[in-house]
């Protein structure tokens, strides 16, 4: 965890950065039409970790995925064109994709995913979210990325301090060797369990959509 501090020396944002080697963890994407809160989907699927999944909105009491999610080797939804990115599990191994750049192919044969946006950092670790499309919101956000050495990472910052502008700026500048990252749903959304040693940042709302890791 990092705690970041503006010039003023207050403590303005709490950072939690999990890095994970996928030589031994493997990653799993769950949804429900009916949401539920972050423990009891750990409970569910006894998973090591797990992290609040991308946009979702409701239709006749049920949620939906906003975006293509694929559960069990089955697809849900429309592939964003053009703008955004995925979380896509082929044979055990996670990758991040931007879909301007890799596009989703109907019908590949992935056996879990899902997208989000907007692409905090594109490939090659440019800057994803220029100044241009601020709007200025402060709010909790959680993020997924990978490094240049193939590790899956989750960010979430607790304390909403960031815009999405801000936290692009500061992913590009890191230390951490970014490859690409991808926003996940922040606010209310925003949440994380480690299942042992037991650490939980909890959402404040349900979630019908969560990624899971497991050990190998």
């Amino acid at each position: 965890m990092i705690r970041l501090f503006n010039e003023e020396n207050q403590h303005v944002e709490s950072l939690y950065i999990f890095r994970l080697d996928q030589n031994l963890f493997r990653l799993d994407v769950a949804y429900h039409e009916t949401a539920q809160n972050i423990e009891d989907w750990q409970k569910e699927t006894d998973a090591v970790m797990v992290v609040n999944g991308g946009f979702f909105r409701m239709e006749e009491e049920k949620y939906i995925p906003n975006g293509l999610t694929i559960v069990n080797g089955q697809a849900l939804g429309s592939s964003y064109a053009g703008f955004g990115g995925m979380l896509a599990i082929h044979e055990g191994w996670a990758e991040l994709r931007w879909l301007a750049q890799n596009p989703y192919i109907p019908g590949e044969a992935l056996w879990a995913g899902l997208q989000s946006f907007p692409v905090l950092v594109k490939p090659g670790g440019e800057l994803g979210f220029p100044a241009e499309f601020e709007d200025n919101l402060m709010a909790r956000r959680t993020a997924i990325a990978q490094d240049r050495e193939g590790r899956i990472l989750f960010l979430l910052a607790a304390r909403g301090h960031f815009t999405l502008h801000q936290l692009s700026l500061y992913l590009t500048g890191s230390d951490l060797n970014l490859e690409i990252a991808i926003n996940l749903d922040g606010g209310p959304s925003s949440g994380i369990m480690l299942a042992e040693p037991r650490e939980i940042i909890p959402s404040q709302t349900l979630l019908p959509i969560v990624i899971l890791v497991h050990a190998r």
